[in-house]
């Protein structure tokens, strides 16, 4: 008579033919809820509650009364919501205009930049000429030197030039910056050099492969320089101040430059001011998500070998 050879199934899924031994299923592993990812996430979640508290603040104090603002300037909740300080803002002040200013600016200097950084990187990157080095080391010398140091020597150069105080003195100054054409050369250096060699061979020259090949493929740098362009012209009160006198030209940084020095009225002036500087951001923020999605969708292209 044959003996038949007992089969057991474990809990965990397993077999145990003609043992004894009864296997225990194995533990599982439980997340540890204190891991690095989530102590990262705690972290990055403080820092940006830390960040965008000011801005709320700012907005908040917008809406409140003088008194409440003077009282309680950091409270999130204004307990009396009022419009007064954007009605004074547009009806009792030039800033319209300063915005009109701005405006003009800056999409003058941020065009201007993205060409010419385009061309001055390209130009360092990939056209041998003697002293390339010797103006490559120049650029990051002047990237080295504070801007305010400039201040007096670029207003003698403008009033020298005889453009101060007008929108050319205010734009030509700003449309190529040192930092740009660093970006520029060093993204155009990661191109394969096989790309502009198969555009020489079709027949295309310099120009013409650098605006119809290259350029189209540096989208994220040349997105890059946008936002930077943008947001330093958009922002910029010292070249503003020693190019320009007239009150029909002031920009959005010198006019709340102003008002925080009590131009309108007297007082703190807390929800006028941030109401303008609250203001003042929402064209920034507007471009930077606007081509922070294209620099992140954009590809640099591939290359055929």
């Amino acid at each position: 008579m044959s003996t038949a050879t007992d089969t057991r199934r474990t809990d965990s899924g397993s077999y145990d033919n003609g043992s004894n031994d009864w296997r225990s299923p194995a533990p599982r592993r439980r997340r540890n809820p204190l891991s690095p990812a989530w102590v990262a996430y705690l972290v990055l979640i403080a820092l940006a509650i830390v960040y965008i508290m000011p801005f709320l603040i700012q907005v908040a104090t917008s809406f409140k009364t003088e008194p409440e603002a003077a009282s309680n300037p950091i409270g999130l909740f204004p307990e009396t919501w009022t419009t007064a300080a954007y009605e004074v803002l547009f009806q009792n002040s030039d800033f319209l205009l300063w915005s009109m200013n701005s405006t003009i600016v800056t999409i003058f200097v941020t065009l201007g930049r993205v060409l010419f950084d385009s061309m001055a990187g390209y130009a360092l990157a990939r056209i041998p000429f003697r002293g390339r080095g010797l103006v490559f080391a120049l650029l990051i010398a002047v990237m080295a030197v504070p801007g305010v140091v400039l201040l007096i020597p670029k207003f003698l150069v403008i009033n020298q030039l005889g453009i101060y105080d007008s929108y050319t003195g205010m734009i030509v100054p700003l449309l190529a910056d040192a930092a740009g054409v660093f970006i520029m050369k060093n993204f155009f250096e990661s191109i394969p050099v096989s790309v502009e060699e198969q555009a020489r061979i079709d027949g295309a020259g310099v120009f013409r492969t650098f605006w119809s090949i290259v350029l189209p493929m540096a989208v994220p740098a040349v997105m890059t320089i946008v936002i930077l362009s943008f947001q330093g012209s958009w922002n910029e009160l010292n070249h503003f101040i020693v190019s320009t006198q007239s009150p029909e030209l002031t920009t959005l940084t010198k006019g709340v430059a102003q008002l925080a020095s009590g131009q309108l009225s007297q007082g703190t002036q807390y929800p006028l001011k941030l109401a303008a500087a609250a203001l003042m951001t929402v064209p920034v923020a507007i471009v930077f998500f606007i081509f922070q999605r294209k620099i992140m969708n954009a590809s640099a292209g591939a290359v055929k070998e």
